[in-house]
């Protein structure tokens, strides 16, 4: 990453899934003259929208956001291909002396801006995928768990993807690397953090009403434009769920179910790596996040 002279200014916010991270960031972008910057794994994606509740041209406000639609859906877009644009990103954002905010629940992706993670380019491995993918994600998880016990509390145990390319850095480097503790930046970071029951809520309503606005329709489309079963499964939560009720594995019912309660565990596992994190203000309301960042920008 590029040392900006002075260290540059950067606000981050983080929280679980449907916490409120767009509308915060949106309000803060107003007021104090910024852009904002997606930190989302699955929002890189083109056609990924009500599934990966990538902002609406409506939530926005006119404010411009980066690294949304960069990826096409068929290939994998790595944390180094992220790091990489965000770099460009900024240098635009800060080139027009305006702020930016990092925004998203995709704690690595932030990590490996805001520390300056050095991101592994280990190059894959086909044998080794191959053996690996015949194995379940339970066992998968357990080996990473054995190999490499920080990184196994921060990944999803059932997402083979992400199991498989972390043991195939793990056997290449020893571990996932480490983060550095100096930064590149002068950061503030904001935090939401709902009550359980209120999240709870929160992520149902959301389910529910963008399976109103299409998102199954969404689904379908996207394996109409070439991405494969596999793919959806492997990008989890609503990609995973809708498209095993679209192949007969589960009734509507139970895609729901099954989504809710896979979509809360996401969100638990959110909050488990944004807790380390001691320098992160956990905020109630706008208005506090505004008075913080009226005070980090003087």
């Amino acid at each position: 990453m590029k040392k900006f002279p002075l260290k540059p200014k950067l606000i981050v916010i983080v929280g679980s899934t449907s916490a409120g991270k767009t509308s915060l960031s949106v309000a803060l972008a107003e007021k104090f003259g910024g852009e904002i910057i997606s930190a989302d794994s699955r929002q890189v994606y083109r056609g990924f929208d009500l599934g990966s509740g990538k902002v609406t041209e409506e939530e926005m406000r006119g404010i411009p956001h980066h690294l949304l639609d960069v990826a096409d859906p068929k290939k994998i877009y790595t944390a180094a291909h992220y790091k990489k644009d965000v770099k460009k990103a900024l240098a635009e954002i800060y080139g027009r002396n305006k702020i930016p905010l990092l925004v998203g629940g995709t704690g690595f992706y932030i990590d490996a801006v805001v520390k300056d993670l050095t991101v592994p380019r280990v190059k894959p491995d086909k044998k080794l995928r191959a053996l690996l993918e015949k194995e379940s994600a339970a066992r998968l998880f357990a080996r990473l768990k054995k190999a490499d016990r920080e990184r196994a509390k921060t990944i999803d145990p059932k997402n083979k993807r992400r199991l498989i390319r972390a043991l195939e850095i793990v056997r290449k480097l020893g571990q996932v690397p480490k983060i550095k503790t100096a930064s590149p930046f002068e950061v503030l970071s904001l935090g939401i953090k709902r009550e359980n029951e209120e999240l709870k809520k929160r992520i149902r309503r959301r389910i529910l009403d963008r399976m109103d606005q299409g998102m199954l329709e969404e689904v379908k489309n996207l394996r109409q434009n070439g991405v494969s079963w596999k793919r959806l499964y492997d990008l989890g939560l609503e990609y995973r769920y809708l498209s095993l009720h679209l192949r007969g594995r589960l009734t509507a019912e139970q895609m729901l179910d099954e989504l809710e309660r896979a979509t809360w565990r996401f969100a638990k596992r959110q909050w488990t790596w944004f807790k380390r994190d001691k320098k992160i203000h956990w905020i109630k309301t706008t208005k506090e996040a505004e008075k913080l960042v009226k005070h980090f920008l003087q």
